[in-house]
């Protein structure tokens, strides 16, 4: 492909067509709307009140061509070395039976053996099990925290706590809340070398040592891609649940790592969860590109970043079940596609990820919606919103809740002139709004995966790899070296903050 602000540079018309005009074209809302029919019910995505129109779609559909987006989603799913920083392929979605073969044959074989044992720890092989206090970082942790806690707020199977903070403020509270003689603990780690993680297993195992537990690693299950090193942890093999090592820890929910997620909901759930996803992934497989989700999505992300230069991508859960969900995107979107180099290495002389931040309505529009309206900043924001409840209080509470996400976003794009200036709002501000019918473990399973495919497409066109993240890897480093892990010397800031505490 040519030089790629060039090709960016096309995009950028004399004058920008204000959104709410481009409503004055023909078929405006069904060429830029997808509602894709999944098993948990139908998703709904409008991207209408964005600027993307005809001619920038066909500039990306070329775009997308140059940078064989067709080619990389074959190779993705066929399970070649896409990763090619650590040499080796990405295979998330094989976890959920799209993939090579024989991968796909070693997702099931593992996910069997997981619920053979969910199934005995449900039977009582462990004796009477309530809680699992569930230890990981990073995609370890999130992604189970996110799906328990948008799915077990009624009568879980167990109750989980999902710990991953190294403060033991995180540990001590988790503990607070839990029975030692009715806990399990599940270690997630994909090396299992970790240090945060390491040490609160380390923690944990000591409690419940302290509460008098007989044989507290009896007590403990590993899920990680280094099964020895589990097992010389001190873990028995038979608790020990491996996934491969072609799942990266940010895609991995699908994996071993779901376990407190099947604990706490139970296998079928876990199973419609993976289902959901494997919707999904059909979809992104073989819709057409203007009428594909994860892909459109991607285009509107890519114009937003690299031609109105919007640093940042806001993302607010319009219901409390999803408040996780803009952590957990944070980690999806900016550890993938926060990168500076191509895949092969070379200098980027252009934006990749924006920044990704976000909340929960009602509570973000009196925090932070007014900059979002009135600011200097102008910026994408994306609406998540589910036509039914998650309760069973007064219907006014939901019907309250819809009207409010779908004001925000015609209020954006609108705005109002005033005689006050302090009261006029410019308008012509995008956004997006994904409607789910209900947020069941199949339609949220679609919707993680809508996520994880729309990251892949904008790495793709950006041509970077989105499955690495070295980046992450200098400050371990010194914090290793910090504590006495290694020779380093430090510059007269770090190293007055090291002797005021005392470390």
């Amino acid at each position: 492909m040519s030089n790629m602000p060039a090709d960016w540079g096309r995009f950028a018309g004399p004058e920008e067509v204000r959104i709410e005009q481009l409503f004055t074209q023909a078929d405006r809302l069904k060429d830029f709307s997808i509602l894709a029919d999944m098993p948990g019910g139908e998703i709904y995505f409008d991207l209408s009140k964005t600027h993307l129109d005809h001619a920038k779609l066909d500039l990306f559909l070329e775009l997308a061509d140059a940078r064989a987006l067709g080619d990389m989603r074959a190779a993705l799913f066929a399970g070649d070395e896409i990763n090619t920083s650590e040499g080796r392929a990405a295979e998330h979605t094989a976890q959920r039976g799209n993939g090579d073969d024989d991968s796909v044959s070693l997702a099931q074989h593992l996910q069997d053996r997981m619920r053979a044992l969910v199934e005995a720890i449900h039977g009582g092989a462990f004796g009477e099990i309530k809680h699992v206090l569930h230890i990981g970082i990073g995609g370890s942790a999130l992604g189970p925290d996110l799906v328990i806690d948008a799915l077990g707020r009624e009568e879980p199977l167990c109750h989980v706590e999902v710990v991953s903070n190294v403060d033991g403020a995180a540990l001590e509270e988790a503990f607070a809340r839990l029975d030692p003689a009715t806990t399990l603990i599940a270690i997630a780690s994909k090396t299992f070398t970790t240090t945060e993680t390491m040490l609160n297993a380390n923690s944990a195992v000591q409690w419940l040592e302290q509460e008098g537990v007989d044989d507290p690693y009896g007590r403990v299950v590993a899920l990680t891609a280094s099964p020895d090193k589990a097992v010389e942890w001190g873990i028995d093999q038979s608790r020990v649940l491996p996934f491969s090592d072609t799942v990266g820890g940010r895609y991995s929910i699908w994996s071993s790592i779901g376990f407190p997620v099947a604990i706490a909901l139970g296998w079928n759930e876990f199973d419609a969860f993976l289902r959901g996803a494997a919707a999904m992934d059909k979809h992104f497989l073989e819709a057409d590109f203007t009428r594909n989700a994860p892909v459109m999505a991607a285009f509107a992300d890519l114009y937003y970043a690299q031609i109105a230069s919007a640093q940042t991508r806001a993302v607010f859960a319009y219901d409390e079940r999803l408040r996780l969900l803009p952590s957990y995107l944070q980690q999806l979107e900016m550890e993938s596609n926060g990168k500076s180099v191509t895949r092969d290495g070379v200098p980027l002389g252009y934006p990749t990820a924006p920044i990704t931040w976000g909340g929960v309505g009602t509570d973000a529009q009196h925090a932070v919606f007014q900059l979002l309206h009135q600011g200097t900043h102008v910026l994408p924001v994306e609406f998540i919103v589910s036509k039914t409840p998650g309760h069973d209080l007064d219907p006014a509470h939901h019907q309250n809740l819809l009207t409010n996400c779908f004001a925000q976003g015609a209020a954006l794009m609108t705005g109002r002139s005033a005689d006050d200036p302090a009261r006029s709002y410019t308008g012509d501000r995008p956004s997006t709004t994904i409607l789910l019918d209900d947020i069941t473990p199949s339609s949220l399973g679609a919707l993680i995966a809508f996520y994880e495919h729309r990251t892949f497409v904008n790495a793709v066109i950006l041509g970077i790899n989105p499955f690495d993240q070295f980046g992450v890897e200098l400050g371990k480093e010194i914090a290793k070296a910090m504590n006495g892990g290694g020779e380093m010397e430090f510059d007269p800031s770090t190293q007055k903050l090291i002797e005021l505490s005392a470390l």
